[in-house]
């Protein structure tokens, strides 16, 4: 039985590459019909570039900044990069640290929620889940045995304000 599963699974994957190569292969034939077509009139103007258009994650920069006016999308990158220094140190466990890291960097920590670095028996928690609220939008991040890599994402805020759903820890230091 489990051959033909394997066998059965095999098909659908070679079925779904062969359709996705397909479509591809479609997207660069329209690209290429499209470009056969007279140059539309151009101003000078520059393009934007990739480094204009979000911020990069260095750990160097000062400040080390947030994006005060921007949105919870523009500060991703140094979220993210917060989530993985501490995540890369010996503090990877402490959901304070997580929380410190944010601060340091800009975030305002009375937006900050954080889960419970233990269970309620005691064991180290399987999984941290930390957010920022920021507007109406959350930069979450997630860690933990359970989660593999860290995760950082951004999504609306909860209907009734707040990003995490469930017991948060109180932030109090």
């Amino acid at each position: 039985m489990f051959r033909r599963l394997e066998r059965a699974s095999s098909r659908g994957f070679r079925a779904f590459a062969v359709a996705s190569a397909i479509g591809a292969s479609a997207l660069v034939v329209a690209g290429c019909a499209a470009s056969d077509a007279a140059p539309a009139p151009t101003t000078a103007q520059p393009s934007p570039t990739a480094t204009s258009s979000a911020p990069s994650p260095d750990p160097s920069a000062e400040p080390g900044g947030v994006v005060a006016a921007g949105d919870a999308g523009d500060n991703l990158a140094i979220f993210r990069d917060v989530v993985e220094t501490v995540w890369a140190s010996e503090q990877r466990a402490s959901g304070r640290a997580y929380i410190d890291g944010l601060v340091e960097v800009g975030f305002d920590k009375a937006a900050m929620q954080v889960t419970q670095d233990v269970s309620t028996v005691g064991n180290a928690a399987e999984s941290l889940q930390f957010s920022v609220l920021w507007g109406e939008e959350c930069l979450i991040g997630q860690v933990g045995p359970a989660t593999g890599e860290p995760v950082a994402v951004v999504v609306d805020a909860l209907p009734e304000g707040g990003c995490l759903v469930g017991t948060t820890r109180t932030i109090d230091w």
